[in-house]
């Protein structure tokens, strides 16, 4: 009996899994939010969008340098991973700048990512740095 839960459980899982990922539409470049294209120009000139993709509550796009943005509904940013390059200086809050300077002064923020309860940073290290929405550290990963 328990066999067929977890199987049943299984097969529930698989298809809402599928769903979720039917919602996943390519859209042109021009149809991101105005925010979201606004977000682009001031924070990644001369770079173009060359991939864009909506779901369910999110957008999702691609650069010409290879960073990939995430924003919600809106087109307020929610991540940004600029994949080996820096994530622009003005996406990251002073505190979390000065911790990594002070801390790993040879490593620069390649990812930044909104979270519930703070900000999550990935640096060129590989290092994974969680911070609250003060700037204070919560915890690594590596």
């Amino acid at each position: 009996m328990k066999q067929i839960k977890f199987l049943f459980m299984a097969v529930v899982c698989l298809m809402i899994s599928a769903v979720a990922k039917a919602d996943d539409k390519p859209i042109a470049p021009d149809a991101l939010p105005p925010a979201a294209k606004a977000f682009i120009q001031a924070n990644f000139p001369g770079k173009k969008v060359i991939y864009a993709e909506k779901d369910f509550n999110m957008y999702e796009c691609r650069l010409s340098d290879g960073t990939e943005i995430d924003f919600n509904k809106k087109g307020n940013w929610d991540k940004v991973d600029c994949k080996a390059t820096a994530v622009p200086a003005a996406l990251i809050p002073e505190a979390i700048k000065s911790y990594v300077k002070a801390n790993f002064p040879d490593c620069i923020i390649t990812k930044i990512d909104k979270e519930r309860y703070g900000i999550d940073i990935e640096l060129s290290n590989d290092l994974d740095l969680k911070f609250n929405y003060q700037g204070q550290l919560l915890g690594m990963d590596d």
